[in-house]
């Protein structure tokens, strides 16, 4: 099984400002509390190994619980599929608009979040031996990733479809999972789904945030990148390998090729002096540049990085 490093650094301002990331953070926390005053359901057991679920804390006023098992944070209540899907479209659109989240960065994002992603797609399918394969990619509307699929001549179809709406239909080789397991209220479902759209030996590329990796082990719930709906649920990376393989697939690579978990920590930090870290903690985040770029290497190689990204084949 194979794990990538990288070598590419990007600042945080490039891709996930710190002051953007405050306004559309508040957005989406009002848009989860009222989505929450309707019907909701409790989410009792882990999604991962049906564990019962510990209380972890609560993001802006939200409970979050926690598997025991795995350590993945999950939101502990949510509302009906209907209403989490209207909510996962309305903030999709609030974060490109001219005053979102991505207001201005449409660029520097392709560039260092995109590009990178769909070059990863690319050598994989070419180290696979598939060629001009069709591709399905399950996203809120409207996915940004859809034009970079189309635009690359690399793909014999492109079939784009709402994460929450996943049905039968035509089978594909490869399928494309951006986050979209941090967002949906079934991610098994969604995960099982997608299987069921693979030919046998297609392959999946997933991200996601995991909570395993360093700066949200170290800040937990206290990290302002973790809240609903965009991280109804934080897997820990052995959790969301476990989904997967759970759902039918053999894992081909799992890497967490990270680069901003340090810089995270000490945005954080910045931004709240009052936060609180073990003292080795502490003595990690106040190291000079050359022992903070080789920490961040670490955390690579160990696949201790928060940004996680795995490919896995359907088994049968």
């Amino acid at each position: 099984m194979r794990s990538i490093q990288t070598s590419v650094t990007f600042p945080l301002s490039s891709v996930k400002p710190f002051d953007g990331l405050l306004r559309y953070r508040e957005y989406c926390l009002e848009a989860a509390r009222k989505a929450l005053q309707g019907a909701t359901r409790r989410r009792d057991r882990s999604p991962v190994t049906g564990a019962r679920m510990e209380p972890s804390g609560e993001v802006g006023g939200i409970a979050y619980a926690r598997c025991p098992e795995t350590g993945g944070l999950f939101l502990a209540e949510m509302p009906q599929p209907a209403a989490w899907s209207a909510l996962l479209q309305d903030v999709g659109k609030h974060r490109f608009a001219p005053d979102g989240f991505y207001s201005g960065l449409a660029q520097s994002r392709t560039d260092n979040v995109y590009a990178p992603k769909l070059e990863w797609i690319q050598d994989t399918l070419r180290l696979q031996g598939l060629k001009q394969p069709s591709i399905l990619e399950a996203a809120t509307p409207h996915s940004t990733f859809t034009q970079l699929l189309d635009d690359s001549g690399r793909f014999s179809r492109v079939i784009t479809v709402d994460e929450m709406a996943l049905t039968d239909g035509e089978t594909v080789q490869a399928a494309v999972l951006l986050e979209s397991l941090d967002r949906v209220d079934d991610p098994a479902a969604l995960a099982k789904a997608v299987a069921g759209r693979l030919a046998a030996g297609g392959l999946l590329f997933v991200t996601a945030l995991v909570s395993s990796g360093f700066d949200i082990a170290v800040l937990g719930l206290n990290n302002l990148y973790v809240y609903p709906p965009d991280r109804a649920n934080c897997f820990s990376l052995s959790g969301l390998s476990r989904l997967l393989t759970d759902a039918g697939f053999s894992l081909v690579e799992v890497s967490t090729p990270g680069v901003l978990d340090v810089e995270i920590v000490r945005a954080h930090l910045r931004h709240d002096p009052t936060i609180r870290l073990s003292a080795f903690e502490q003595q990690l985040i106040d190291a000079d540049s050359q022992t903070l770029e080789r920490l961040q290497a670490f955390l690579q190689q160990q696949r201790l990085s928060s940004f996680a990204r795995i490919v896995a084949k359907k088994t049968a």
